[in-house]
Order: C-alpha cells, then structure tokens, then sequence
C-alpha cells in the first residue's frame, strides 16, 4: 500500500509509519511540528522512520487544503491514517477556537482530498474522551455520547460525525478509531505518565488531581498500532471500534507501579480535579477482538519499563 499519514512526527504517528515501513509498504508522512510542545523532539520521533527508503516526508499543514489534494492526487495514496490534531483535554478549555480550526477544518480538508481520489480509505483517529462523564462501564461503541467534558472530547465527536455523513455522502470507505490512554516511548510530555516519571525521577512533587480513585485504560502504544494496521484491512464501511487496554487502573496504583520502576518513593501532592477530567475510562475491546482479532500483549508494567527505558536513552543521548 501507498499510504498517507498525517501527525505522523507525534507520538502515534511516528511508531505507526514505522511499522508499516518495516512490511515494506509506501508511507508519506505530514506534519508541521505543531509547538504544543519542543520542535527538537518530534524530529528525534522521525529519526528512524527517515532511515527507510520506502519513506518520505513533508512538512506541511492539514489547514493547508491544496497541498493535501495535491498528495492524495498525485501520489496513489490507498489508505490515509489521521492523526494530526490539537491534542489535550486542558488547553482545549483554554482555546477552544483553535482545537476547533484545527481538528475540524483540517479533517475536512482530509475527507476533501480524499473526494478527489475515491478509491482511498481512511481511518480516523478518536478518542475515549468521547464517551465523556458516565457511569456506564465498559464503554461500549454503540453509547450515546451526550455527555463531552471539554472542547478536545466535542471536536473528536463531531469529526466522527463528520467522516460517517461525508463519507456516506461521497461513497467514501472509513473506519473510526477509538484510543484510550495511550503511553510508551515517545509519549508527548504534557501527558501525565511522562510527567509522572520527571517528578518521580527528580523528587519533585507528583500532583494528584483528586484522590487518586480515578481510573484510566493505560494502552501501551504498540498495541494500538497493532489495531491500527488490523484496522487497515477491513472494509471500511463505517466500523466504529475501540482500542484500549480493558483493564483500568487507578491513578494510585499507576503511581505505585511507576515508583517499582523508577526505585523511588513518590512526594504526593493533591489538588482539586480539573475542569474536563472524566473520573474513569474503560474500553469494551470485544468488538475489535471480533472484527480484527485485536489483542493487547504489554501489562501496565512492562509498558511502563519500556517507557522509562526509553527515557533514559533518549535524556542521556
């Protein structure tokens, strides 16, 4: 396949061209190092991925509505994988203007690009913040998501929406992926395991938002592009399917976890929960364990070995 991803310098983004270059296929990566956080480290995520010959890059922008069109039309693209967004629950209170330019303009855009060249597929990267504030557990593909808790949930419910009716529309094939908390190696470092291991590694106070009973589905990331590629073969007419982990952990066993690695005692420090925080997520992965034969493979503590592992490399390098 000749295939099309976008983000592809983020954290998702980067492993997921890797794979796909390892099978040998043709990946065209877009990014345009987006300053939500350091330019230096999205290059570093692209280093290997830049050591295939089956890889090429530009820099570029999803707003950019030509340029899209031109790749799509003139490269053969089969399939494109969008990931590029404004990510994070927080800032996206702060400005949600710009997560909205950002995560819907540039999808329409995408479905734009892809209307001039009907022959390819999409898979589009949501989130579990859209299943927002609910006691409902586990989430299920088929809930009703009426109950978002920030701008960065709202965009992602409504750029599903928008590939269901555009792709509907124009006879369009796409399939719609749900991540759930996602961590390992590259991991951006506003999210809170990467924070996590800074404070525990330099004894800084390890902020706790609440009382530590909330519940994530940590999924390592090499189990969600396991999803991501099984993903690439199916039909893709409309599948909804979520990628998590089905196991929640509380954010103080994480920290207990996290402190056996590192071999330190973390110094705790609780503050009110934040605004757009959702006290638990938790995937029904029987849907993708049907449809792609989807397993996750790495436990929280291996995950978090390889993490911090990789932590160590890369700040020593």
């Amino acid at each position: 396949m000749t295939i099309l991803i976008t983000g592809v310098a983020g954290f998702i983004g980067s492993h997921t061209a890797e794979f796909f270059l390892k099978k040998g296929d043709q990946v065209i990566g877009l990014d345009n190092f987006d300053d939500f956080y350091d330019k230096q480290t999205k290059i570093l995520n692209l280093e290997h991925a830049k050591s295939f010959t089956n890889f090429s890059f530009i820099e570029g922008s999803i707003l950019d509505k030509r340029l899209l069109e031109k790749i799509v039309s003139s490269s053969g693209i089969d399939l494109v994988i969008h990931l590029a967004a404004k990510a994070g629950v927080r800032p996206s209170i702060i400005n949600p203007t710009l997560y909205q330019t950002v995560n819907l303009d540039g999808t329409s855009n995408v479905l734009e690009a892809m209307k001039k060249n009907p022959s390819t597929k999409l898979i589009f990267a949501s989130s579990s913040s859209v299943y927002g504030e609910t006691n409902k557990v586990p989430f299920k593909e088929d809930d009703i998501l009426s109950k978002p808790l920030s701008p960065y949930a709202a965009t992602k419910i409504e750029g599903e929406y928008m590939c269901k009716h555009f792709c509907e529309l124009h006879d369009l094939k796409y399939t719609i992926l749900r991540f759930f908390s996602v961590y390992g190696p590259r991991q951006r470092p506003d999210m809170g395991i990467s924070k996590f291991f800074k404070q525990l590694i330099f004894q800084q106070p390890v902020t706790f938002y609440g009382d530590g009973t909330s519940r994530r589905d940590y999924t390592y990331v090499d189990d969600i592009v396991q999803g991501i590629s099984l993903s690439a073969h199916l039909p893709g007419d409309g599948e909804i399917i979520n990628l998590g982990n089905s196991e929640p952990i509380t954010l103080q066993k994480l920290i207990s976890s996290m402190e056996k690695v590192v071999g330190k005692k973390a110094l705790i420090e609780y503050q009110d929960p934040k605004e757009g925080d959702v006290t638990q997520t938790y995937a029904n992965i029987e849907l993708a364990k049907r449809l792609l034969g989807y397993t996750p493979t790495t436990n929280l503590l291996k995950g978090l070995r390889k993490q911090f592992e990789f932590l160590n490399i890369r700040n020593n390098a």
